[in-house]
């Protein structure tokens, strides 16, 4: 049974892509062992290797216990958030299993982590400080200000957004929204500004909106462009259509998941361009660190002097980051990352407590510095081995098989692999200096995977011999080799049915034996789709064109050309005016050589076809609610020229629905 998916809350971590749907598909009762999702038994070497990791880890020390429950005010055990449909786009009880020691199907350190992040309710950090945690994947933290909250970070979507501020006011008062701060350009930390404060209520009260530098383009461009593959791939790294279960979803490390509700932003009034910049917001003395290229190309970090209390937003938190994010993303800058951390020692080291876009809180000077100096040197640590390596002329995979972390910063939980890890992080440094050729020619044109399983199932005397090598390999624990080989196979014949079945075990015992959330849920998505196969609907931007009618309208004219489809346009010629009626905005788009280009300037007179279009219902063209042909014949829009001409043009347009295989050609 497939999945429709939807970019509503989940764009921008993005975190593109969530299902709609919540029922189980159908499963063979023949599978050895299934649970709800035909998940196999964890076997006797998942089973020793993760008795390993609980021997080789403090799990008995309960400090982020205790500091992740310090200071509750109350708590919702049923907490869920419906959607307009009628169905959950949070649900933190289907998380209740999450309880006790580990069960031999989840890596005991991610269960630890996973247990934490479901500690939720609304808590006092200090005083005049509270947080909403466990209501979405980020926390929201209101400060009290003279005449009502600084809101920090107001979570995912709309929906929980609304909720969790509705149960601050149920236990805190009923107080106003002040101002509002946006930490990064993540959707996690804005997309649910409009579920506590209004546009109109905003420029009605002169609402003080801060943000990094560059916050309004970065958190509204990234996925216009890539999003569709983005969203397609959120899939993979959050595991929405997987069951909450042992053998499941459990967490992503960072928190529980993405919410998967109504997008919105709000333009920010207030622009942080400057180390340190301070000012006074309704009567609150802040201190700003402008950290761009961080966790987020926009990102910064706050210090309250008056309080001594310091948001890391998410330049710090407790779990290793991702240097590169498995949805894919631009790779992050470790040296950078961890420059900032220093200069926030250096700035706020006096600080007594720390609290952050994800996590629970920290108290005390001296464990603040500790999490702080190890967080640092992680990443320097990352940085400064990859590249020790690669000048010994190591290659990508063989600097992942090699870095391990010292002992000090291994056994500290903040730095452990929940989220990123030193094997793709490491990955990631390489990349960014050196990008993705590791300098063998057997490297640089290699044939394509299913060319390539072609080959090897005749190199290994045919499929039958092929599978009957992988599965003394699945026998003997080596899992790792036995998705190498039978991916070949899988590629090779997509239909043979053996393999697939075999290579979802695979997957199950190597997401079972993962500590970190979006590994976990990688592996056992492609056991999911390899069974049941992937979503029959992709990327839906509906839910979001609050969000995007504040994006630059160039990048939607990049993403149109990213769309072109070169066959269809083989030797045509064409130029068309795009006339944005009511913001005055018009652009040149110009077919040539199979490229389209596109300039912000006067129509030209020499054009094919003028389309005068409001930018609102060009939004909903290219978020899918307006229909292009029904649109191009109706009365809401202008066309000068041939109609015939604009719509042979739109017909030379992709139309990618990111329901593209993964596991399978």
């Amino acid at each position: 049974m497939k999945r429709s998916i939807r970019i509503a809350a989940a764009c921008t971590l993005m975190l593109s892509g969530c299902t709609k749907e919540a029922a189980a598909p159908a499963f063979d009762p023949g599978d050895p062992a299934p649970d709800v999702a035909g998940n196999t038994a964890p076997s006797s070497q998942t089973t020793s290797k993760n008795a390993a990791v609980a021997a080789s880890l403090p799990l008995a020390d309960q400090q982020d216990f205790d500091d992740a429950g310090r200071g509750l005010v109350a708590s919702d055990p049923d907490l869920r958030v419906m959607g307009s449909a009628g169905t959950p786009i949070w649900d933190m009880p289907a998380y209740g299993f999450v309880d006790g020691d580990a069960p031999a199907s989840v890596n005991p350190s991610l269960w630890r982590q996973a247990k934490l992040n479901n500690i939720h309710g609304l808590f006092k950090v200090t005083e005049g400080i509270h947080q909403l945690r466990g209501h979405d994947l980020a926390n929201m933290t209101l400060i009290d200000g003279d005449t009502g909250w600084i809101v920090v970070d107001p979570l995912t979507s709309e929906e929980t957004a609304r909720a969790a501020l509705a149960f601050a006011r149920q236990h805190l008062g009923d107080k106003a929204v002040s101002a509002i701060i946006f930490t990064h350009s993540h959707v996690d930390h804005f997309g649910g500004v409009l579920g506590i404060v209004s546009a109109e209520e905003v420029a009605q009260r002169s609402i003080p909106i801060i943000a990094p530098v560059g916050f309004l383009d970065e958190a509204t461009s990234e996925n216009i462009i890539a999003g569709i593959t983005m969203g397609r791939r959120s899939l993979y790294m959050y595991g929405p259509r997987l069951p909450r279960g042992e053998r499941g979803h459990v967490g992503s490390g960072l928190g529980k998941g993405p919410a998967f509700g109504t997008v919105g932003i709000l333009p920010p009034t207030t622009i942080i361009s400057e180390t340190p910049t301070r000012m006074t917001v309704d009567g609150v003395k802040l201190v700003f660190q402008n950290a761009p290229g961080s966790e987020a190309p926009a990102e910064h970090t706050f210090y309250l002097p008056d309080r001594k209390a310091f948001c890391g937003a998410e330049v710090v938190s407790h779990n290793m980051h991702n240097l590169y994010t498995l949805r894919g993303a631009k790779v992050r800058d470790a040296l950078k990352w961890a420059g900032y951390i220093d200069e926030i020692i250096e700035l706020f080291g006096e600080a007594e407590v720390y609290f952050g876009s994800h996590h629970w809180p920290i108290w005390g000077n001296a464990r603040i510095i500790d999490f702080l100096e190890k967080q640092r040197d992680m990443y320097k640590y990352i940085h400064d081995q990859t590249l020790r390596l690669a000048l010994l002329g190591y290659t990508p995979r063989e600097i992942a098989e090699t870095i391990e972390l010292p002992e000090a910063l291994q056994q500290s939980f903040p730095n452990r692999g929940y989220y990123g890890t030193v094997r793709h992080n490491a990955k990631a440094v390489y990349q960014r200096y050196f990008g993705w050729y590791d300098g063998n020619p057997a490297n640089l044109n290699p044939l394509p995977p299913a060319e390539a399983g072609a080959k090897y199932v005749e190199l290994a005397g045919g499929a039958a011999n092929l599978l009957e090598n992988a599965q003394s390999a699945y026998d003997a624990g080596e899992y790792r080799w036995a998705a190498e080989v039978l991916n070949h196979l899988v590629f090779a014949n997509p239909k043979d049915e053996d393999a697939k079945s075999l290579l979802a075990k695979v997957y199950d015992q190597l997401g079972y034996q993962a500590e970190s959330g979006p590994w976990r849920d990688s592996y056992l998505t492609g056991a999911f789709e390899l069974r049941h196969g992937g979503p029959d609907v992709g990327v839906d931007l509906a839910a979001a064109v609050d969000m995007l009618k504040h994006a630059p309208l160039d990048r939607f004219l990049v993403a149109m050309a990213a769309r072109l489809n070169p066959e269809k346009a083989e030797g045509k010629e064409m130029i068309v005016n795009l006339v944005f009626s009511d913001v005055g905005t018009s652009f040149v788009l110009e077919l040539q050589h199979s490229v389209l280009r596109h300039y912000e300037r006067d129509p030209n007179p020499n054009a094919s076809v003028t389309l005068k279009i409001t930018k609102d219902l060009f939004l909903r063209m290219m978020a899918g609610t307006a229909g292009i042909k029904d649109t191009l014949f109706g009365d809401d829009l202008e066309v000068e020229g041939s109609k015939l001409d604009l719509v042979s043009f739109f017909r030379l347009l992709d139309k990618p629905t990111g329901t593209f295989n993964i596991v399978t050609p």
